[in-house]
């Protein structure tokens, strides 16, 4: 072979090898590339399993937020190695022995006694026995009755009452007089005023038509249809206009004291939710509308609490709201960004929220697996609420409860912010990175509870406070006008404080249109009205 040949030989094998190793490398690029693709999948279908585990236990898992206690054997978060974690092993041994242990007690069965405290008791007599009967066995002597014996015990049902009260005026003439051009006629003017002018709506009939919707829920139709059943026509339109009068007329001056009092409270706690209003300028009556409750905290004082109608979410209603209060407000409220527009308050975290999503990231089976990411976020949070319970079994003060979490729970809470440094998106899990965002959007608030003992660690109260307005909305559903949706939630702002001071709601509403505050009652008058004030709680407990 010659020389030439052997070149050209030589050249063919490079430029095969060159196009060998071009095939290879475009070979692992589609491999890279569909690894890749199939990582991309893998992911996708974790995230998609993640989200229907968490969707299965919302519908079909009980709905309480209580997780497992963590397996004694297992490692734990806070026993670790100074530096590594947090170093409060000792502090959890000294608290034990100041707080007794809790023993779930089955509950005491009530008896007939405690069971109808509130009912009134009628005796009947058994008397069956003849004079005969009463004659004694061995001698014939009549017996005589030595003490009597409760043999057995019934409740009746008796159906609530209507009264018409008529008052009658009497007419004088002077019988002189009378036979002359100029007659003379005097009338007994001295009727007590009417609670709503030209109409025949007493202080009770109000207050048990308040309470059949605003505590038990009921709507106007059907107490409209229970009256008719009784034989008394109250149509709903006066239902409603009555609830609409009495709040203009007398509870909105009792809620405005509560608000000017709320006002002055160094915490609030603020929480909104939606309501359906019908009849609202140039808005379809689909459009939401907001309920928006404000409360006190735990500072020791009377707890206020105060229900307001917005047509909107706005934060200008935040802003309103708050109007007044004093520099340096504590703020405990969710992750709503319309409460950014409080520029002069000092934001709280709610662990309470934070904890709730770990809690959804935490993969079925793994709740006692202290190695998963967002167990750990739970047991942080559980942490902290354990002290808090301890406080409260304690009794302390808020001064107390101050240099308390000073003590304790700061060190949990800087070791929780050093923690979330060092965690990293997952690939796999959607609510975890969603718990992560949440928490880190609101990591300058995770302290600020700690700067005083009256705020709360969490929403939960106000969560809580807002609930009977959710419930009662299920039944009654919407607010016709804008005036009914304020004077709504009017109302629940008495019902609601009538409850927080363990008054009976009905009473409590009775006493104060027997009363009749108005535009020109004084603070010290609304202090004799308000629900811990000792008459309001002899007379409505």
């Amino acid at each position: 072979m010659g020389k030439d040949a052997k070149e050209n030989q030589l050249l063919e094998l490079k430029d095969l090898i060159l196009q060998l190793n071009t095939t290879v490398s475009a070979l692992q690029s589609t491999i890279a590339a569909q690894a890749e693709m199939i990582g991309q999948k893998d992911a996708a279908i974790a995230k998609l399993t993640e989200e229907v585990s968490y969707l299965r236990r919302k519908l079909f898992g009980a709905s309480s937020e209580k997780r497992p206690d963590i397996d004694p054997n297992q490692f734990s978060l806070f026993d670790m190695e100074e530096g590594t974690e947090i170093p409060v092993a000792d502090i959890e041994e000294v608290e034990e022995t100041a707080v007794r242990e809790h023993i779930r007690q089955r509950k005491k069965k009530p008896t007939l006694t405690e069971q109808f405290a509130g009912a009134q008791v009628k005796q009947v007599i058994v008397d069956s026995l003849t004079d005969d009967e009463k004659r004694c066995p061995v001698c014939g002597t009549e017996m005589v009755p030595i003490g009597t014996e409760v043999i057995r015990r019934e409740v009746e049902f008796i159906p609530a009452g209507y009264q018409v009260t008529e008052y009658i005026a009497t007419t004088y003439e002077c019988p002189k007089c009378k036979q002359t051009e100029d007659p003379q006629f005097i009338k007994d003017a001295g009727c007590p005023p009417a609670l709503i002018e030209k109409s025949y709506a007493t202080p009770s009939l109000v207050a048990g038509i308040l309470k059949n919707k605003f505590v038990l829920a009921l709507p106007f139709y059907r107490q409209e249809q229970d009256l008719k059943r009784s034989g008394i026509l109250i149509s709903r339109a006066s239902m409603a206009s009555w609830t609409i009068l009495v709040f203009q007329i007398y509870f909105q001056y009792l809620v405005q004291f509560f608000h000017r009092g709320l006002l002055k409270r160094g915490f609030i706690m603020m929480d909104e939710s939606p309501i359906q209003v019908l009849k609202e300028p140039d808005r379809r009556p689909q459009t939401k509308s907001y309920v928006w409750l404000m409360r006190s905290g735990e500072d020791g004082l009377p707890p206020l609490l105060i229900y307001r109608y917005s047509p909107t979410r706005n934060g200008d209603n935040a802003v309103e709201m708050v109007k007044g209060s004093p520099p340096g407000l504590y703020l405990m409220a969710d992750g709503f960004q319309g409460y950014d527009k409080l520029k002069d308050v000092k934001r709280c975290a709610c662990y309470a929220h934070i904890r709730r999503y770990f809690l959804d990231a935490v993969p079925k089976g793994s709740e006692k697996d202290l190695s998963h990411p967002a167990v750990q976020g739970v047991a942080y949070c559980d942490k902290l609420f354990r002290y808090e319970r301890r406080y409260k079994e304690q009794g302390l003060s808020y001064e107390e409860r101050y240099q308390r979490r000073l003590k304790e729970e700061k060190t949990v809470v800087e070791a929780f912010m050093k923690w979330l440094g060092q965690q990293s998106p997952s690939a796999t899990s959607n609510k975890f990175n969603k718990a992560l965002t949440y928490v880190r959007n609101r990591q300058e608030c995770l302290m600020t509870y700690l700067e005083d003992g009256r705020c709360s660690l969490s929403n939960n109260m106000s969560e809580n406070s807002i609930r009977p307005v959710v419930v009662g909305r299920k039944n009654w559903l919407f607010s016709d006008t804008m005036d009914g949706a304020e004077a709504s939630m009017g109302i629940y702002t008495i019902v609601e404080m009538a409850k927080l001071h363990g008054l009976d709601p009905y009473k409590y509403m009775k006493y104060i249109l027997e009363k009749r505050p108005g535009y020109r009652t004084t603070d010290e008058e609304f202090e004799k009205l308000a629900p811990w004030s000792a008459d309001v709680q002899k007379i409505c407990k």
